[in-house]
């Protein structure tokens, strides 16, 4: 019989149980982790170091199979196949907040593999996986300096809820994951409807007490194991670092304070070339140094040069630690688009474009939980050109699907419902220069875009990002950070949101955790200069355009009684592909009766609307109708007075004189003015010409009255 360890605990009021040693047992460590009846598999691997590498080689992958939730993929092929935009997602947030946590100098090969097993479709995967590769690396042998926990929290009725179902984040003002140790957060990947930074605090706060129960959990699974650490020993130091700081630490902290991003970059490449034929004039040569261990000495070099320089209060390119680089905005860039923009942050710059679609125009999305239809998109563009660089197209990475996602929920929730405004919304983002937070910037640039495309925002949404340098109890805060203090520091913490509060929110770190201080200095430093952005986006639009672009589609809505679908779709969709047809307009019919009708102009959708009212249309007792006579019989005519729908006029209501014979009124195809004077609990409508000729004859006495008056 497989032998299984097992540790559960209650967060909340929910339970987490982890389990280890009967499944995978030739992986360097193998963890289930199960909520309610949502079980995910997580898997860590580990291989010697590829020779001559100069990084540290972690792979994260994340993977539902529709079997766990008792579904079949959609589509022909029966198999999954590359990841999903949520599988990607989801492996970004494992590999996060773990990548730090190794031991510095381990670049052996891990792997790191995640699958959803079974799946109660309320309970969410994606937190599970967390929790359960960093449990699967506390079991194994490597160098892993954890336990890591990861959590979910949401906010329903103002209450904080750890782990929410699916069914509870519907009405949830917030969607929060935080990871960290007992001792810190590390990670932060949040949306809320604009929440005040005090209550996100509270919320993070709330989430680190979770983080320590969960961590406590893991060591106590990685206890009952018996789990011993393989040694590991750092490589040690050729001293070429000690050597070129030496001799190049002046030059290189003056070059690093060269002004413009490009003149920078050709400073730092002179010392660069200098260097290395100083250092290696020969590489061929007995004991001389290789490329890859110059590389990294450089880097090391450049990295101790900026955050010096940071510490002691000079940045790159001279502003303080709260100043923002200039911005630039415009709207209506482009002809024909239904909306343009750009936003430009000192050599950071977003071109955006926003088209506006149909109901059809909607992305399905299938997975583990029940399909759904999204009517906003934003995708997110990086081309090589950006950072003056030659790289081919492959389509987008996991960063761009990344940073896209995040500005798609940072702008989401100011958006208006969809009956106040019924368009499908797609909003590209290229960015064309990139020097630090081009995330960030595509949310102001989304924002400007949709207002100048007529979208009825209710409140605007800028976004920062806020870097870190820190050195023992020493720390400092960068407002708007440049590329080069994004990747020599320590924190990548990019917050959007409206003058009201916090949107979306992401916390990237390269140390062990930050404290809760750091948390809400940087929240305070991130509102002020939200807040000037704020103001310099206002300048070039102020507000939503009234109206939505001449090139855009016009949409209207209207209800029907969902029982007349029917009778508008027609036998075999007749009737509503001869409307579209005949007015140029697309229809599109919801279960409980709403249409949406498009076209590309005013006009064609007001005759499309009048042509579904007039076949839709409940008859009205007492009112007068235009007709047309469909039969002729003995004792009275049948009229259609709506698309459809005939009433009969008996032979006494056509006129108030003596009718011999109904032929001598009228025959098929005359028309007739009629008035409806019943409907009875059948439906039959009960028609009268003389009522209606009554009714005409009354309102020309009023308009003689009203002349001779």
């Amino acid at each position: 019989m497989l032998e299984r360890t097992r540790v559960e605990k209650q967060i909340g009021d929910k339970t987490i149980i982890m389990e280890s040693g009967a499944l995978a047992k030739q992986a360097a460590g193998c963890v289930t982790v199960q909520l309610g009846e949502t079980v995910v598999l997580s898997a860590a691997a580990t291989s010697d170091p590829r020779p001559g590498i100069d990084f540290f080689p972690l792979m994260c992958d994340y993977r539902e199979r529709h079997a766990a939730a008792g579904k079949f993929p959609g589509g022909f092929l029966k198999r999954e196949g590359r990841p999903t935009t949520k599988e990607t997602l989801t492996a970004r947030l494992i590999d996060r907040p773990i990548r730090p946590m190794f031991t510095e100098g381990f670049q052996d090969e891990v792997q790191i593999q995640n699958f959803v097993m079974a799946s109660d479709r309320q309970n969410d995967g994606d937190v599970l996986a967390m929790n359960g590769a960093s449990a699967s690396l506390v079991i194994s042998p490597m160098p892993f300096e954890g336990p890591l926990g990861s959590i979910r929290i949401g906010k329903v009725d103002g209450k904080l809820i750890p782990f929410p179902t699916a069914d509870e984040l519907e009405f949830s003002e917030l969607d929060l994951i935080v990871s960290g140790t007992k001792d810190a957060i590390l990670m932060i990947e949040g949306f809320a409807r604009e929440m005040p930074e005090d209550e996100m605090t509270e919320a993070l706060m709330e989430a680190h007490r979770f983080i320590g129960e969960l961590c406590e959990m893991q060591n106590e699974l990685a206890e009952k194991m018996g789990v011993e650490k393989a040694p590991y020993t750092p490589p040690e130091s050729d001293g070429l670092l000690d050597k070129l700081a030496e001799k190049y630490h002046a030059d290189l902290k003056a070059a690093k304070q060269t002004e413009g991003k490009q003149d920078r970059a050709d400073a730092v490449k002179a010392i660069k070339t200098a260097a290395l034929a100083e250092f290696i004039p020969d590489p061929d040569a007995e004991g001389a140094y290789t490329m890859g261990s110059f590389k990294t000495a450089f880097h090391d070099l450049e990295a101790r040069v900026i955050r010096e320089s940071i510490l002691e209060g000079k940045r790159p390119d001279g502003r303080s630690g709260k100043d923002l680089r200039a911005i630039h905005c415009e709207v209506d860039l482009l002809p024909r688009v239904h909306g343009s923009a750009l936003f430009q942050r000192g050599e950071t710059q977003s071109l955006i474009t926003i088209a506006l679609g149909t109901g059809r125009d909607e992305q399905r999305v299938d997975g583990l939980l029940e399909e759904y239809s999204k009517r906003f998109m934003l995708d997110y563009n990086f081309p090589s050109f950006s950072v003056g660089e030659c790289r081919p197209i492959r389509g987008p990475g996991r960063r761009e699907i990344g940073h896209g996602m995040l500005a798609e929920r940072s702008v989401g929730p100011v958006l208006p419902d969809h009956d106040d405004f019924p368009y499908t919304i797609r909003v590209i983002s290229d960015i064309l220069e990139s020097n630090g937070s081009s995330s960030m910037a595509s949310v102001c640039g989304a924002t400007l875009g949709l207002m100048a495309a007529g979208v009825p925002i209710s409140n605007p949404v800028a976004g920062i990002s806020v870097g870190l340098v820190k050195e023992g109890d020493d720390w400092t805060l960068l407002t708007d950070i440049l590329g080069d203090e994004d990747h020599f520091g320590d924190m990548d913490f990019k917050i959007a949101g409206t003058q009201n509060g916090i949107t979306g929110i992401q916390l990237d770190l390269k140390i062990m955790g930050i404290s809760e201080e750091i948390i809400r200095a940087t929240l305070a430093q991130s509102r002020e200069a939200r807040i000037e952005i704020l103001r310099s986006m206002l300048s070039a639009i102020t507000r939503p355009r009234e109206s939505t672009s001449d090139s855009a589609p016009r949409l209207v809505r209207t209800s029907i009684n969902p029982e007349k679908i029917g009778l508008l779709i027609g036998p075999g969709g007749k009737t509503i592909r001869g409307i579209q047809e005949d007015c140029g307009v697309q229809i599109d019919v919801e279960e409980d009766g709403t249409i949406t009708i498009a076209g590309p102009d005013e006009a064609t959708v007001t005759q499309g609307l009048g042509r579904v009212e007039a076949l839709t249309a409940k008859v009205q007792v007492g009112r007068v109708y235009q007709g047309k006579v469909t039969s002729v019989k003995d004792f009275g005519a049948f009229v259609e007075i709506l698309p459809g729908k005939d009433g009969l006029c008996h032979i006494s209501e056509l006129s108030n004189d003596y009718v011999g014979s109904v032929g001598d009124i009228c025959k098929v195809g005359d028309p007739m003015e009629v008035k409806v004077i019943a409907v009875d609990e059948q439906d039959r409508v009960k028609l009268s010409r003389r009522a209606a000729i009554a009714d005409a004859e009354g309102g020309d006495e009023k308009k003689e009255e009203t002349a001779e008056a």
